[in-house]
């Protein structure tokens, strides 16, 4: 077993802030000595249903506990999903129902453990306790916390100052979140830098009810691929763990050279001292940053579809994007061409009605290539999309359906379609 220094130094690798760090040393030197595991609690609002590279900088921080022997709750707040974490919001989270938590719980639990290792994760809900308290349990949580305390929190403030509504039930929420680290006895709690309010209550909630506070460890927010913004489905830059190797491989490859070091430190095992011996060399021209980031992105796969698929996705990306060649499978559009009468009430798809041309937003739109005519329309005005290698920037653009089709769509540079023309 490592010594207390050894899991110190192992677990704070990536971490922001550690409350209090002579408290985790006591807490792990009591575990090593009483031969007792920590209990290290994360918890997760299924809010969506994929789990992409943001959250895995804190799955990586609970494996490194699991490492070491200690026990990992993930916790999904299929309760506290009904409320919505207010955290980081400038106005109010809109309600989920219980399908579409129970949904994506679902989901979760399939998707961690690419990290996690199954045998020893426990799951565990909110649920089970929060849906247990009564009207008097609620209002005995809520006299332990005082509500100038959680106006202070940096978007309550910034949501009074500028006029916007707060409701009761979303300061109810770091209470709730809170008590789950009464509930579970946690000795460790996990979280994004913007979760750190909510871990502090939990701390002095903890103390209310005569339990020895938890440490608090938080982790950093991932830059998405822009390299500015937290990584978002919302914002469209993110990497998806469930997507193809080849997808991901490219996304990666795609991101700029600080980036890449940042995605190192949080998103593999390298040492920081190697990491910042890559630095210097890439200064220094000693190696090349292409080949760092195919490392990275190889990394990066193999953690999600092995290593077999992560080296075919390298090959298929030095074929397509350094050979200048189409990828091995290239997913088929198929335009049925056929005349039909079209009354005023019936409604088909532009694309399925027999006319001499199709407009190109509505084939990307209603094949679900892309999600909506106004994500179409930016990327066509963008120079994003090409057509046998044509760049196309008319967002009116029609393809001629008179003619023999089969041409090769290209969405950014690693998405290719081919449409093709069949008769119905």
């Amino acid at each position: 077993m490592k010594s207390v220094e050894e899991q110190f130094e192992y677990l704070k690798k990536g971490c922001v802030d550690i409350i209090q760090e002579e408290e985790l040393k006591a807490k792990l030197a009591h575990s090593r000595k009483k031969n007792k595991p920590l209990k290290v609690k994360a918890g997760f609002d299924p809010t969506a249903p994929d789990i992409h590279l943001g959250h895995i900088v804190l799955l990586r921080k609970m494996k490194h506990f699991q490492d070491l022997g200690h026990d990992v709750i993930f916790l999904i707040g299929d309760f506290t999903g009904l409320i919505g974490d207010p955290s980081g919001r400038s106005s109010t989270r809109p309600p989920m129902t219980r399908e579409e938590i129970n949904k994506n719980a679902e989901t979760y639990k399939k998707q961690i453990f690419k990290i996690l290792d199954s045998e020893k994760t426990i799951i565990n809900f909110n649920s089970r306790w929060l849906e247990k308290l009564t009207s008097f349990d609620i209002i005995n949580l809520t006299s332990k916390y005082t509500v100038a305390r959680i106006l202070e929190r940096d978007d309550f403030t910034n949501r009074l100052k500028n006029n916007k509504p707060i409701s009761v039930h979303e300061i109810l929420y770091p209470l709730m979140q809170a008590y789950d680290s009464v509930a579970l006895k946690a000795d460790v709690e996990l979280g994004g830098t913007d979760q750190k309010f909510n871990l502090l209550v939990g701390r002095e909630i903890q103390r209310e009810f005569r339990q020895e506070p938890q440490v608090i460890m938080t982790t950093p927010l991932l830059e998405g691929l822009d390299g500015v913004e937290k990584m978002s489905k919302t914002l469209n830059n993110y990497v998806g763990i469930t997507e193809p190797p080849s997808e991901i491989y490219g996304k990666i490859m795609s991101i700029s050279d600080p980036l890449m070091f940042r995605y190192y430190e949080l998103l593999t095992d390298e040492s920081l001292s190697q990491i910042e011996k890559w630095k210097k060399e890439v200064k220094e021209e000693k190696i090349n940053p292409k080949d760092l980031k195919s490392r990275l992105s190889m990394c990066i796969v193999s953690d999600f579809w092995g290593k077999e698929k992560a080296k075919k996705a390298s090959e298929e990306f030095e074929r397509v994007f350094k050979g200048k060649e189409l990828p091995a499978e290239i997913e088929d559009i198929e335009i049925k061409v056929k005349k039909v009468e079209l009354k005023a009430k019936v409604k088909a798809p532009k694309v399925e009605a027999g006319l001499t041309a199709i407009p190109l937003m509505d084939l990307l739109v209603e094949r679900g290539i892309l999600p909506s005519r106004k994500e179409a329309k930016r990327i066509i005005r963008q120079g994003g999309v090409y057509l046998d290698g044509k760049r196309i920037e008319d967002v009116a653009f029609k393809i001629d359906l008179s003619k023999k089709i089969d041409l090769i769509l290209k969405i950014g540079k690693r998405k290719f379609y081919r449409i093709v023309k069949k008769k119905a």
